[in-house]
C-alpha cells in the first residue's frame, strides 16, 4: 500500500507539472475529501447490488440504455466522471456519442439513474471547482 500511495503521489506531480491545468477551475479539498470517503460507500454498494441482483434471479430486471445529460464542460472532468460513475449500483457508462450525453447502461432503467448520476456530477464538479 505505501508503495502504491507514493508510486499514484509521484505519477500526479509529474502530470501536474507536465500538463498543468487550464482553466480558472481549482480543487477544492473539502468537497474532494467528500468524494474519497465515498468511493468506499459506493464501492460497496454496487457490490452488494449486483451481488443481491445474481443471487435472486427472480428480481424484475428492465435494462437498458439512458442517456444522461452532461453539465460538466468537454475536456478531462468528463472522463473522470465517466469512471467514477461506474460505481454506482446497476450502471455503468457506455460511452458518448454526441458529445452533449452520456450513455449508462442500466440494469434496471426503473431505477433513479439519472438522478443519482446528477447528484454525482454535482459533487464531483464542486470538488474540482466547476460551479
Amino acid at each position: 500500500m505505501p508503495v502504491g500511495i507514493l508510486a499514484a503521489g509521484l505519477a500526479a506531480w509529474a502530470s501536474l507539472r507536465l500538463l498543468p491545468p487550464a482553466g480558472p477551475a481549482r480543487l477544492r479539498l473539502p468537497a474532494l475529501a467528500g468524494l474519497v470517503l465515498r468511493f468506499p460507500v459506493q464501492s460497496l454498494a454496487a457490490g452488494i447490488d449486483v451481488a443481491r441482483r445474481a443471487l435472486a434471479p427472480t428480481l424484475a430486471l428492465r435494462p437498458g440504455i439512458l442517456a444522461h445529460p452532461w453539465a460538466l464542460p468537454p475536456g478531462p472532468a468528463r472522463a473522470a466522471f465517466a469512471t467514477l460513475s461506474s460505481l454506482l449500483p446497476g450502471s455503468v457508462p457506455a460511452g458518448s456519442d454526441d458529445g452533449a450525453t452520456l450513455a449508462v447502461h442500466c440494469l434496471d432503467t426503473g431505477q433513479p439513474v439519472l438522478a443519482r448520476l446528477a447528484t454525482e456530477e454535482a459533487r464531483f464538479a464542486r470538488a474540482l471547482g466547476h460551479g
